[in-house]
């Protein structure tokens, strides 16, 4: 069944993380997604570990699936030529050079927009295209202590922590593709094609949603609270005798059940933890009885207890126990490929899900060049003597 995107074609200038899941997630959907990579050496992720499978990075195979690899030194004027040509064939191209690179090859927005008024072009970048600081490079970690994320990361008396994943990359990446879909929306309407601006910095401060709007209602910086939320409770982590888990009571009715689940009647109707803005007040109070009153219980039976009455709960997994989650294998979150080189392994699978026009997981990730002949010839039309001439002399 074709994805959503059959018959887009996007030129993929991107490498790293925040760009190639961008460029992912579109080809997961159906579109042609060329990558386009240095002939010495490519994306710098190839390289990145370990680990390693029979000496192919782990690290690109998990966001390099659905893509074709084209191998294009962009120094070279032929190459830059070859660029214009699948610019001038495709619908989307998607770079996160550091800014200005792109410009200094001769590919800004205006000249590309110039080639093809109709491509949507998608740029990545640490603080975006304007203000003061958009010429600087920005890394996950560096753009997550700037976002203000890691400030509310951690706990009270910690030191700040990053948040487990590249988030800041992975948030940039989503975002970048929201804005080529709209942008494709906007195109089907006016023919025109548009630049997409995506900042890091930006994602990082769209995250912050009530934290931030705690600020601006009272002025005070919001502390580290580990795994408490500010305004509700209990909605937190807490420890069994055997472990951990997390407990989420969003509201008032589902404290009542709480209380009448794990036997804790003389609480439930107590002033100082009736309804939720007490809770919250009297935090350190309640988080005394509870800690006391879980110490004493297992993983095992405090979830079948809460489950029972559908309070909100979970245990604590790690990846072994995630990824073999009878839940996330059922909606396909685990999908085996065959990875050029590397053999068989698994990657994550496609977290939307679309009734008519599904998207998939068709082909594993690339090998550098694998396909430089088949996009030279089918996209490009370039005859086997031109296609050896441009190996012979290092543009491809």
């Amino acid at each position: 069944m074709a994805g959503p995107l059959e018959g887009i074609r996007v030129v993929d200038l991107t490498r790293i993380l925040a760009g190639p899941y961008c460029t992912m997630m579109l080809g997961d959907m159906g579109a042609e997604v060329i990558k386009i990579e240095n002939p010495d050496g490519g994306d710098d992720t190839r390289g990145w570990g370990p680990p390693f499978l029979n000496g192919v990075s782990t690290y690109f195979i998990s966001i390099n699936r659905n893509k074709k690899s084209l191998t294009l030194n962009l120094k070279d004027e032929r190459g830059k030529e070859l660029l214009r040509d699948l610019i001038r064939k495709g619908d989307v191209v998607v770079e996160n050079f550091r800014p200005g690179a792109l410009d200094k090859l001769g590919f800004s927005w205006e000249e590309i927009h110039r080639i093809n008024p109709a491509v949507i072009f998608a740029s990545l970048s640490g603080f975006g295209q304007t203000g003061p600081r958009s010429s600087e490079p920005g890394f996950d970690v560096v753009i997550q202590g700037e976002g203000g994320i890691m400030s509310i990361t951690g706990e009270p008396d910690g030191p700040p922590s990053k948040f487990g994943a590249s988030i800041a990359d992975i948030t940039a990446g989503m975002l970048a593709a929201q804005g080529i879909l709209l942008s494709l929306y906007h195109r089907e309407k006016t023919g025109v094609g548009q630049m997409v601006d995506v900042g890091m910095l930006d994602g990082q401060v769209a995250l912050l949603t009530y934290h931030a709007n705690n600020y601006f209602g009272t002025g005070k910086l919001p502390p580290r609270r580990g795994n408490k939320h500010p305004s509700i409770t209990p909605y937190e982590t807490y420890e069994c005798k055997d472990g951990y888990f997390n407990l989420g009571v969003g509201n008032d009715s589902l404290w009542r059940r709480f209380c009448d689940a794990m036997g804790l009647g003389d609480i439930k109707e107590d002033p100082k933890f009736a309804i939720n803005k007490d809770r919250v007040d009297n935090r350190l109070e309640l988080q005394e009885i509870l800690d006391a009153f879980f110490a004493e219980k297992t993983v095992g039976e405090t979830l079948e207890a809460l489950r029972g009455a559908g309070i909100p709960c979970g245990p604590i997994n790690n990846l072994e126990q995630v990824l073999n989650e009878p839940q996330v294998l059922a909606r396909e979150m685990v999908v085996d490929v065959d990875v050029p080189v590397a053999g068989p392994t698994k990657v994550t699978g496609v977290p939307i899900k679309l009734s008519e026009t599904p998207g998939a997981v068709r082909t594993p990730p690339p090998t550098l060049g694998q396909h430089t002949e088949e996009v030279l010839e089918s996209v490009l039309g370039m005859d086997e003597a031109q296609r050896n001439a441009l190996r012979d002399e290092g543009v491809v």
